[in-house]
C-alpha cells in the first residue's frame, strides 16, 4: 500500500530546502568576506543573511571572491 502524499507537505519540504540553501549561501558569502578581510557592516550582514533568493546569493558568492568592499557585492 503506497503512502498518501499531501501537496502541502511537499510544498513545505521544498520551502524548507530553499530556505536552507539560501542560509548556506549567505554563510558562505560572509565567511569568504571575513577570510578576505573585507569589512561587513551590520546592515550589509543583515541584507545578506535575510536574502531569500538563491540566485542573488550565488551572484554575491561569486563576487565575494574578488570584491574589495562589501558594496561591490550589491552593484548591478
Amino acid at each position: 500500500m503506497a503512502a498518501e502524499t499531501f501537496p502541502f507537505v511537499s510544498e513545505m519540504r521544498a520551502k524548507g530546502r530553499a530556505e536552507g540553501r539560501a542560509e548556506g549561501e549567505a554563510k558562505a558569502v560572509l565567511r569568504i568576506l571575513k577570510r578576505r578581510k573585507v569589512a561587513v557592516d551590520g546592515a550589509s550582514q543583515q541584507r545578506i543573511e535575510s536574502c531569500p533568493d538563491v540566485k542573488t546569493l550565488e551572484t554575491w558568492l561569486d563576487r565575494s571572491l574578488t570584491a574589495t568592499t562589501v558594496e561591490e557585492l550589491f552593484q548591478d
